[in-house]
């Protein structure tokens, strides 16, 4: 798992999931949005490819659902090597759940 960025392109620098997935330049992915999370997937024959820099261009109907913009686009990134998935999700929306996780164990305590 990696917080990354998205830089002014809408490209998403990340290199060391990357190489974790054995994903090389040119590699094949899907990219879709699912519950709010970016998700690529590796296939044969996708319709987008990894960057020669390390890097994946998401799609700006794909940010725009995820609600993205290029300015403060952080993603926490998490790769499934053995099912060929990556999932990012915006670091704010994970920053909610956190949130929310936390006022739930304070309350469950008389906090």
């Amino acid at each position: 798992m990696e917080l990354a960025r998205l830089d002014r392109s809408g490209r998403l620098s990340m290199r060391a999931v990357l190489r974790h997935l054995a994903w090389r330049p040119g590699h094949r992915v899907d990219i879709d949005v699912v519950d709010g999370a970016i998700l690529v997937v590796s296939t044969f024959d996708g319709t987008h490819r990894v960057g020669s820099r390390g890097d994946l261009a998401l799609p700006a109907a794909a940010r725009a659902l995820c609600g993205l913009n290029i300015e403060d686009a952080a993603l926490v990134v998490a790769a499934y090597p053995m099912a060929g998935v990556v999932l990012a999700h915006p670091a704010a929306v994970v920053a909610r759940y956190l949130h929310q996780l936390h006022q739930s164990l304070r309350v469950g305590h008389g906090g």
